[in-house]
């Protein structure tokens, strides 16, 4: 099965490269209408098997999906992310999520200038059954003001026939549908009511996993009494667009795209000549923009995304024999910051081909040289390692899906990593697997929401492993404060040389481990037992024990890969490296593992009898 329409919100959960292919739109969710500008949390109880699965996270373990996007702090970083998803899958529509909201309109033009295909205006009635009731109370506000908003606003900038604009949140009718159009809406988004079709009653309890109709809630019992078909919603549209016509005949319209924009055809005499409405002036929301060089009122134009300028284009073709033949190929180029989003057009043609699986390890290597542009390796397919010898900006291996990443320092310069900027913020964010080595220091939100990616870097701002939820990072240097805020899973090791880390580390949610060498030595000989895991074995699983192994495995890779002088010194001294590393382990994700391994552990007996 395939969903047309896929979201990239703020958690990042499951968006991988397999996952933005497989998709005919993809919207950014900056907000939703019940409760804008607040993120969500699923509860630990309610990440069953299936959800721990597709979110590739851990089952019993809670989720947190931050407020922000953390690569999004101006209208430039959207830009940013809209073209690394039109990169991923060039044939898409790339949409945008706002919030009805006074300036919403000033939003929505910054959107269409960021090349958005398609932006949503969402309105305060929509929401979900999860939402704060402080949120559904007191947050948001009709869609009607937010469209009729960016409508204006779009004509009278001359950006209204550059993006196609939809309207939800609470529309249930064929006239909601004749208002939207009217307003300005090409398009309209309904789910409340086509989910009451469904079966849904309303219960407002969707977050307690206790749903009595099984709709929102992954108890077996309960989803058995789910009764709902998909003739119920398709009898429901049926009669939304019946409606939508006979409105449609009555002011003289053959087709909904001559209604959208008309505001001279609403009539608001009959509203506010009500003794209720006395005072009600709806003229700004009904006024009509002047056409001025806009060549109409509704959507018309294409954005032009420059994708043909891209380096991957150059890479695809030179790894023609890989991608059809699974044939190793090598490539050598130079690279300069204009180079943005460099490895994602060509991820998403693995991805196309072999799935999230991908390609053998190192079945394309990219050596680079010089200075890359924003989100370097981007949703990096397996199979894909991206070599750079030079520096990198901000979100580098943002959603990387089990390819390699390596920056490393010229060998001609004589910089100290540990106090050398490498790479810039948000590096790693919403991360599913692979492998990442970075020759220097981190910026701010180092691997933050790291779902899985197993990473190396001499050096970190603050927020390191802010909401991480699985895979292992390893940090040789100092770190910023509020490392490990949120976080609720994967591992991190910090080498606390000067003992000052317990202060700079959020506690809230994990435990501070010293490792013990003597589980995982030899005896008397202070090395570590010879074992025959590989390095993907030191990721998700076996994560409570070997934890002096995964650390000198993990050097050792950051040494072959960069040629690292702080790992090499390291690992020349372990008799005192070891003691000197602490361990960053979240307790309901320790808590997990055991239940986990315990299950696995009775299995086991049950098949040997």
């Amino acid at each position: 099965m395939r969903s047309s329409i896929k979201q990239v919100a703020s958690g990042r959960f499951g968006v991988t490269t397999e996952y933005l292919v497989n998709a005919d739109d993809i919207q950014i969710k900056m907000a939703q209408g019940a409760k804008p500008g607040e993120g969500g949390q699923l509860p630990g109880h309610k990440v069953d098997k299936v959800i721990g699965k597709t979110r590739h996270s851990t089952p019993g373990v809670g989720l947190i999906s931050p407020p922000p996007h953390h690569d999004i702090y101006s209208i430039e970083d959207l830009a940013q992310l809209i073209h690394d998803l039109k990169n991923v899958n060039p044939t898409s529509r790339v949409s945008v999520k706002l919030v009805s909201e006074v300036g919403v309109g000033t939003v929505a033009a910054g959107v269409s200038k960021a090349r958005a295909d398609h932006v949503t205006i969402s309105g305060y009635e929509g929401g979900t059954g999860a939402s704060p009731l402080t949120s559904l109370t007191h947050a948001g506000s009709p869609w009607e003001i937010g469209l009729a908003e960016t409508q204006q606003t779009l004509l009278l900038n001359n950006l209204r026939s550059r993006i196609a604009v939809q309207a939800d949140g609470g529309l249930r009718t064929g006239r909601d549908v004749a208002v939207a159009a009217l307003l300005g809406a090409d398009e309209f988004g309904f789910a409340t009511a086509p989910l009451i079709a469904a079966g849904c009653i309303m219960m407002r309890k969707c977050h307690l996993n206790t749903c009595p109709v099984g709709v929102a809630t992954q108890d077996p019992v309960l989803r058995a009494r789910f009764t709902g078909q998909p003739e119920h919603v398709v009898n429901y549209f049926f009669f939304v667009a019946e409606e939508l016509r006979a409105i449609m005949a009555e002011l003289g319209f053959r087709t909904v795209a001559e209604m959208v924009g008309r505001v001279d055809r609403l009539n608001m005499k009959k509203a506010i000549s009500h003794w209720k409405a006395k005072g009600v002036d709806l003229s700004r929301i009904l006024y009509q923009a002047p056409l001025g060089d806009s060549p109409s009122l509704n959507w018309s134009e294409t954005q032009d995304h420059g994708l043909e300028n891209a380096l991957d284009n150059a890479l695809i073709e030179a790894s023609a024999d890989a991608l059809e033949k699974r044939e190793a190929v090598r490539i050598e180029k130079p690279i300069i910051n204009v180079n943005r989003t460099v490895g994602a057009m060509l991820s998403g043609e693995v991805a196309k081909r072999y799935g999230h699986e991908g390609l053998p390890d190192n079945t394309i290597n990219v050596k680079l040289t010089g200075v890359a542009g924003q989100s370097f390796g981007a949703w990096l397919a397996h199979g894909v390692t991206l070599d750079l010898t030079g520096d990198a900006n901000d979100y580098v291996g943002k959603g990387l899906s089990g390819g390699r990443v390596i920056v490393r320092q010229p060998t001609h310069v004589d910089r100290d990593p540990l106090n050398n900027i490498i790479v810039g913020n948000t590096v790693l964010y919403g991360a599913i697997s692979g492998e990442a080595f970075f020759n220097g220091v981190g910026g701010e939100r180092f691997a933050v929401r790291n779902s899985g990616a197993i990473a190396v870097v001499e050096g970190c701002g603050d927020h390191g492993c802010e909401y991480m939820t699985g895979g292992v990072v390893m940090v040789l240097g100092k770190t910023g404060r509020n490392f490990a805020a949120g976080m609720s899973g994967g591992i991190a090791y910090v080498f606390d040389e000067d003992g000052m880390f317990d202060k700079l580390c959020n506690t809230a949610m994990v435990d501070l481990e010293k490792i013990s060498p003597e589980a995982d030595e030899e005896e008397g000989t202070g090395r570590p037992q010879q074992r025959t895991n590989g390095v993907n074995d030191l990721g998700m699983g076996d994560m409570l024990r070997h934890d002096a192994e995964r650390i000198r495995v993990l050097l050792e890779r950051h040494h072959l890969h960069t040629g690292s002088k702080r790992a090499r010194a390291l690992l020349d001294d372990w008799a005192n490296t070891l003691g000197k590393f602490v361990k960053v382990m979240p307790r309901d994700y320790a808590r997990a593992l055991k239940q986990l391994e315990a299950e696995r552990q009775e299995a086991a007996s049950v098949a040997a009898e």
